[in-house]
């Protein structure tokens, strides 16, 4: 196979989609829209069978702890699950929230007071996925063209993202990400998620699974 390598090929290897793979897609619309972040992500049927921790998160940067508070909102009152109630720490302000199709969110800000009243903005949409070994994984991923931004030895990675406004992706520490997010972190079966890029079709070495942009389904309107 002939690894993605030069600068014009690298621009198009980098995550352009994300797919979340649910039982009832109409469901899931309904939930995303109120949450607010139904433009960021595809959806599609399945019925993969998946138990426990999927693997990986979706994360929203916002400005401050009332927008925070605002998403976290949002989500409970479309019928969200939470995981870890919104609170300060030593980075910023956060909380942790599960869709009922079983995907987690993570809404945060570094800001640990407002400055301004709450909004319904995303300063930015972040894939963490958790895998076994980040360089590893890392290594795989620029053979294959992203870029990489920001990186932390074994522990996180940040590769930059192909355009503005698309999702950005990071790896994790599986174990770390499960014990950020509040969840166990066993978990078998399908991740239920699928990356979308320019580039052929392959799943990496924890299973996660990317395929041509072009051939996946938009969300349904």
């Amino acid at each position: 196979m002939v690894m993605a390598t030069t600068a014009s090929t690298a621009a198009h290897t980098s995550l352009a989609s994300v797919t979340l793979e649910v039982a009832d897609p109409e469901a899931a619309l309904r939930f995303y829209r109120a949450f607010g972040v139904d433009t960021h992500i595809r959806l599609r049927a399945s019925g993969a069978h998946s138990t426990g921790f999927r693997g990986f998160t979706l994360a929203l940067t916002v400005s401050g702890p009332a927008t925070v508070d605002g998403f976290v909102g949002a989500a409970v009152d479309a019928g969200a699950t939470v995981l870890k109630p919104a609170a300060k720490s030593l980075w910023g302000y956060g909380g942790v929230v599960q869709a009922p199709d079983g995907t987690i969110w993570k809404i945060a800000t570094s800001a640990k007071k407002d400055t301004g009243p709450a909004t319904r903005e995303i300063d930015e949409v972040v894939l963490l996925l958790g895998v076994e070994d980040v360089k590893a994984t890392k290594q795989v991923y620029v053979d294959r063209g992203l870029t990489v931004a920001k990186s932390f030895g074994g522990k996180y990675t940040e590769f930059a993202p192909g355009r503005a406004g698309t999702v950005k992706l990071a790896l994790y520490k599986r174990r770390a990400l499960a014990k950020d997010l509040g969840v166990p972190v066993d978990g078998t079966g399908s991740h239920r998620i699928v990356l979308g890029s320019a580039a052929e079709a392959f799943t990496d070495q924890d299973g996660f699974v990317w395929e041509a942009a072009e051939a996946l389904a938009p969300t349904p309107s």
